[in-house]
């Protein structure tokens, strides 16, 4: 793993903080209707994909996720413009406006969704390690999902095959708490997510999510055992989102309280800390940082607002009609 030094923490503290101002952007103009649909937000959890970013190798590297996927592609090499206007549904979006909020997509930085079906990238993460595997790349596929996700039955069809056929893959669930509204200890008998790993004697261990450096150290062991072909590893991220499971969300399954105590750890707040203490930056250049992030947030936003929506025609080109396709005629 390349070293943690003063440079990455600076731009550790840089592009968090743009991650959670880019999502409170989107937030506010949810509220003006202007992004449409579903909306779920990353805040809190930014020091899992830091730390992931800081051990793959982006340029070969590749990475899935769910639908609370705005700031990863963006941590992958896309256009934060070209994100948000996406999700403005606008033709200049990573998908000409046709995915939206849950469907962010950049096969340039190998960035594959962004998926709104509940598990449902978890075999896709493996299948996408299996093509690499097949073709004789080193790439090794990062497949990230939620403490609910880990609930479905695809995770452990996925698991198993992953281990039979060593995938280089590496299956990490952010565990923030709550599936939607429901917390892990109602809905399951471990609330140790990372112990079903070890059903299947998949290297499995928990991680403090909230800490870039010590997601970067595991990360980094992980990528390293599936990329010389020892298969995958399991790990569960500890971790909190601070907004709610989207904008819908009125959160009366938990207490103003225990989000203020979570945000005592906040992972921003952390490496800022780190930055004063160890006097890698000063409070000047911590407030030029602050404004640098601001005024790249106001030019995504202007990007989006200025950036037309697509023609009507793109409708036609997104579906396939064949008159006589080989479907065999119904015998009745």
């Amino acid at each position: 793993m390349r070293p943690i030094t003063k440079e990455i923490y600076l731009n550790w503290y840089e592009e968090m903080l743009f991650w959670r101002k880019f999502e409170d952007k989107l937030a506010a103009v949810y509220i003006q209707q202007k992004v449409r649909g579903f909306l779920h937000l990353y805040n809190g959890q930014e020091a899992v994909l830091a730390g992931s970013l800081h051990a793959m190798d982006l340029s070969k590297d590749r990475m899935i996720t769910a639908y609370r996927n705005h700031v990863q592609p963006i941590g992958m090499g896309a256009d934060p413009k070209k994100v948000m206007a996406e999700l403005y549904g606008k033709e200049t979006g990573t998908s000409m406006g046709l995915g939206g909020s849950m469907h962010i997509f950049s096969k340039e930085h190998r960035f594959y969704g962004g998926h709104g079906i509940v598990g449902g990238q978890i075999p896709l993460g493996a299948g996408i390690a299996f093509g690499d595997k097949y073709h004789g790349s080193d790439a090794v596929t990062l497949c990230y999902f939620g403490d609910g996700a880990a609930r479905q039955g695809s995770l452990h069809e996925t698991f198993n095959l992953a281990m039979l056929w060593k995938l280089p893959v590496v299956f990490i669930c952010e565990n923030n708490g709550y599936a939607m509204g429901t917390s892990v200890e109602r809905t399951s008998n471990n609330p140790d997510i990372w112990k079903l790993g070890l059903g299947y004697e998949m290297p499995a261990e928990p991680v403090d999510g909230m800490d870039p450096a010590k997601v970067a150290r595991v990360v980094s062991k992980a990528i390293a055992r599936a990329r010389k072909g020892d298969g995958p590893t399991f790990l569960e991220m500890k971790t909190y989102r601070y907004r709610g499971h989207s904008m819908s969300d009125a959160q009366h399954y938990r207490t103003k309280d225990e989000v203020e105590e979570y945000r005592k750890i906040d992972p921003i707040s952390q490496v800022k800390k780190i930055l004063l203490d160890k006097k890698y930056a000063s409070k000047s250049q911590i407030e030029k940082i602050d404004a640098k992030v601001k005024d790249k947030v106001k030019e995504c936003e202007k990007f989006a607002e200025d950036s037309p929506y697509p023609d009507k025609s793109l409708l036609y080109d997104a579906v396939y009609e064949q008159k006589d396709y080989p479907f065999l005629k119904h015998k009745l």
